[in-house]
């Protein structure tokens, strides 16, 4: 069986894979904003596959709001790139890709108590 806090961590990610510059206060509406299904694919390490999510971006900025406990910085520019990183106790992962106005895709990688694992992700506009 895979390890649920590291399904935990690589679902994040996937939804993370909205993320790339930081934040501030005031932060303008971004052509990103909505709700995105995201499925992540794991190519090498012992990471759960085929996953399904759903995550919120606001104003450019991932929103999280699932079960599980992480701490998650990321964002999408102006332009859809996407950079995140993710993490949830001694396990962690980064990914990056790009998104258009209704899809986009790109890569993670991460290491925990499984150790490494690495992959894809794809999103979709909802």
């Amino acid at each position: 069986m895979r390890s649920a806090s590291l399904f935990s961590l690589t679902a994040v990610i996937s939804l993370a894979i909205v993320g790339n510059s930081s934040v501030g206060p005031a932060a303008a509406r971004s052509a990103f904003d909505g709700t995105w299904s995201v499925v992540i694919s794991t190519d090498s390490g012992s990471c759960d596959t085929g996953q399904r999510l759903s995550v919120e971006i606001r104003d450019g900025a991932l929103v999280y709001s699932g079960a599980a406990s992480v701490e998650l910085q990321g964002h999408v520019n102006n332009a859809g790139l996407v950079q995140v990183r993710v993490a949830n106790g001694s396990q962690s992962a980064n990914g990056t890709g790009r998104l258009s106005a209704t899809a986009g895709n790109g890569t993670w990688r991460g290491a925990g108590s499984n150790g490494v694992c690495a992959g894809r992700w794809s999103a979709e506009r909802i």
